[in-house]
């Protein structure tokens, strides 16, 4: 979504009148200072005397956060619905923040029938009655964005519409705009908040929407994950009915489940319990392990229990897509927790974090042996991969460093299916069912094929350096040449440097030998073609022992020069 950047002066008159109502609430819960401090009072005067010097005492009482998080649920379901697409985004805004704004509750009156009507057969060019056979008024659910209703197509199928609201995109837009004119300003005034570099989050949020509100996404989303579980009897993913779906509307089979929260439902109708509690678990575990695409919000309300014991999530609209190197960190940061090592952890969360300024590895070190020592010399069984997440969270808050949004999702989706877990038999243990997936992620990684495959990544990745080597020089040149650039020389005993050149680009080009050799000799293994020794293929077996010969050879050549 395009954020139109705003001055005070160019603003229409819906924008000026939603202006003063955003700073009226502000200045109710305590943030006078900050519209001091902005500048806005001498253009909002209006605005400004809406309220009076008397202020409910009790929000003198609470923290800065709390105030924010009940200043968004009175400003309204779009401020809602941002506040909660922050709380995924540790790596835009404070853990504190975070851990308020996922108490946000997205509950809206509903729109009425006749405009729901109005957008189905504008959006599907047809009237109501020629694509559904049944159409429900009454919505079964409502939010910020957009409301479900039951209906029946044509062709028999029960489904549920999801309609988008009339105007929602001008409204989002609208407060877009202010948002971002509000963060400018935050940015120039508000030094303390500059770190968190405020229109970078407006415009994150304003991205955020733009898939929210175009619903076709989802439909990608859902035929992506369905396509992961082809074949697997244990997960069912309702189907879309594409001739019925739009950015605005989406149609999806209606699925006549209970909920996995609800336990005794599931036991008067003879569930087991035991078995939905570890499905659950191994179905995000291998959507996170294997799949790398998973379904970011696994809450009681989104997950279905179907006969045979068999899962059914809903609501594709909030999925987490995570890197193989990311991932490898985050199971290395697990395994570390399981086998109290802390350098391993620091290790992995070094590699997954960003920061401003390098923190002080021991430190971090520190505080993690710390953390091992108070929580995890205990019983397996009583680790709990909540513990692992929010300790996380508090190191990184604690070393100011950011997570980023894949791994931080990945912690929240296996904290929510771990509490749920929980719910449905109480001696689940989810750490002891993530071990196998770990550690065949582990097993992965030094197969002789992935080893290839890096192999030939790095050398790749050398071609195109030694490729754009000239050219770099030819423009350094360039830039010398228009005096942009100013070089001194002061040289002296050349002859000697000039000699540990020669030797050092002997040494690499016999690296890059002794490398070649690996990688094709990895190649053919993982192939498996020509001749075989001792069930090896025989010139794989040859290449190997070939760069064993030279390697040894190029270590002693080091070792006696004495300059390891």
């Amino acid at each position: 979504m395009r954020i139109r950047k705003i001055s005070i002066l160019s603003h229409t008159y819906r924008n000026i009148h939603r202006y003063r109502q955003i700073l009226a609430i502000l200045f109710k819960y305590g943030f006078d200072d900050l519209i001091g401090r902005l500048y806005l009072g001498p253009y909002l005067k209006m605005g400004m005397r809406i309220i009076s010097g008397k202020r409910n005492e009790e929000i003198k009482t609470l923290s800065t956060y709390e105030r924010l998080r009940m200043a968004l649920e009175e400003l309204g379901p779009i401020f809602i619905k941002m506040g909660q697409a922050l709380s995924t985004r540790p790596d835009l805004i404070p853990v504190e923040l975070i851990q308020e704004l996922t108490k946000l509750q997205d509950k809206v009156p509903p729109f009425p029938f006749s405009q729901v009507k109005e957008i189905v057969e504008q959006e599907l060019n047809a009237s109501l009655d020629e694509i559904f056979f049944q159409f429900q008024e009454s919505p079964i659910a409502a939010a910020s964005i957009g409301q479900v209703h039951r209906a029946q197509l044509r062709t028999g199928e029960q489904v549920i519409v999801k309609v988008q609201r009339p105007g929602i995109r001008r409204i989002i837009e609208s407060d877009l705009e202010i948002l971002f004119h509000l963060a400018t300003l935050i940015e120039k005034y508000v030094e303390e908040w500059e770190i968190h570099r405020p229109t970078r989050i407006v415009d994150e949020i304003a991205r955020t929407l733009k898939r929210e509100i175009n619903y076709t996404i989802e439909v990608s989303h859902t035929e992506r994950f369905a396509r992961q579980f082809i074949g697997n009897e244990s997960i069912y993913v309702p189907r879309i009915f594409k001739q019925a779906t739009t950015e605005r509307i989406l149609t999806m089979e209606y699925v006549d489940g209970i909920k996995a929260s609800e336990i005794a439902l599931l036991d008067e109708k003879g569930f087991d319990r035991r078995i939905i509690a570890c499905r659950v678990n191994n179905l995000i575990l291998e959507q996170i392990f294997k799949h790398r695409f998973f379904h970011a919000d696994p809450h009681p309300g989104n997950v279905f229990i179907l006969p045979g014991n068999v899962i059914c999530y809903l609501d594709f609209g909030m999925m987490g897509h995570v890197d193989r190197q990311s991932r490898e960190h985050f199971a290395d940061i697990v395994l570390g927790y399981i086998r109290h090592d802390e350098s391993r952890i620091t290790d992995a969360i070094l590699r997954i974090v960003e920061w401003d300024e390098e923190p002080d590895r021991r430190a971090l070190e520190n505080d993690i042996s710390n953390f091992i020592e108070l929580h995890l010399y205990r019983p397996l069984k009583e680790l709990r991969m909540e513990n692992i997440f929010h300790g996380l969270l508090d190191l990184v808050a604690r070393h100011r460093l950011r997570l980023p949004q894949d791994i931080f999702l990945i912690g929240k989706a296996l904290t929510e299916v771990e509490g749920l877990g929980l719910v449905l038999y109480p001696d689940f243990d989810m750490t002891r069912e993530a071990v196998p997936f770990i550690k065949n992620l582990m097993r992965e990684r030094m197969h002789p094929k992935r080893l290839a495959e890096e192999f030939m990544t790095a050398g790749g990745k050398l071609l195109h350096l030694l490729r754009d080597i000239p050219r770099e020089f030819q423009e350094a040149l360039k830039q010398l040449k228009q005096g942009k650039t100013k070089i001194g020389f002061q040289h002296q005993g050349l002859e000697h440097f000039i000699s540990e050149m020669d030797r050092s680009s002997n040494r690499i080009a016999f690296s890059l030998i002794i490398s070649s050799l690996i990688i094709g000799s990895s190649l053919i293994i993982a192939s498996n073609l020509g001749p075989h020794l001792f069930g090896f293929p025989l010139l794989g077996f040859l290449g190997y022992s070939m760069a064993g010969i030279l390697g040894l050879w190029l270590l002693i050549s080091i070792l006696r020069s004495g300059k390891l």
